[in-house]
């Protein structure tokens, strides 16, 4: 099983370069076909929310529109994926701090090995995080 770069996965979320969405909508295409599935690291998706943010200058709801779209793609395989949507579901939340700090407590839930200590004030407040006084 091969897997994605961020680079793909924006290219194709974006579509800011025609021929190279094309060569991404080709290679899902290929791997439906093929019944396979592409591999995503967590930090790409990390990596891709960073991107859409900054870059892009999308807005919070339309970060979370992409990635839960790309959460729906059959032919892709997150890793720690229960977390990834864990961090998706906290990131939508009124007041969360950034996707980073969500996915941090995601992916240290999903290990049990909370909590996140923190001097950040604002991740602190994620159920499974905790503010160290300093």
């Amino acid at each position: 099983m091969a897997a994605l770069d961020t680079n793909v996965l924006v290219r194709w979320l974006t579509d800011d370069d025609a021929t190279q969405s094309a060569v991404v909508v080709n290679l899902l295409a290929t791997t439906a076909n093929n019944d396979e599935r592409l591999f995503v690291p967590v930090t790409v998706m990390l990596e891709i929310e960073w991107v859409l943010r900054s870059r892009y200058r999308f807005d919070k709801l339309s970060v979370t529109v992409a990635l839960d779209a790309l959460l729906c793609v059959t032919e892709l395989e997150f890793q720690t994926e229960p977390a990834v949507e864990q961090a998706l579901w906290l990131f939508k939340q009124a007041g969360a701090p950034d996707f980073a700090d969500c996915l941090h407590v995601a992916l240290v839930s999903q290990a049990a090995r909370r909590p996140l200590l923190t001097f950040d004030d604002r991740a602190s407040r994620l159920e499974g995080a905790q503010l160290l006084n300093g």
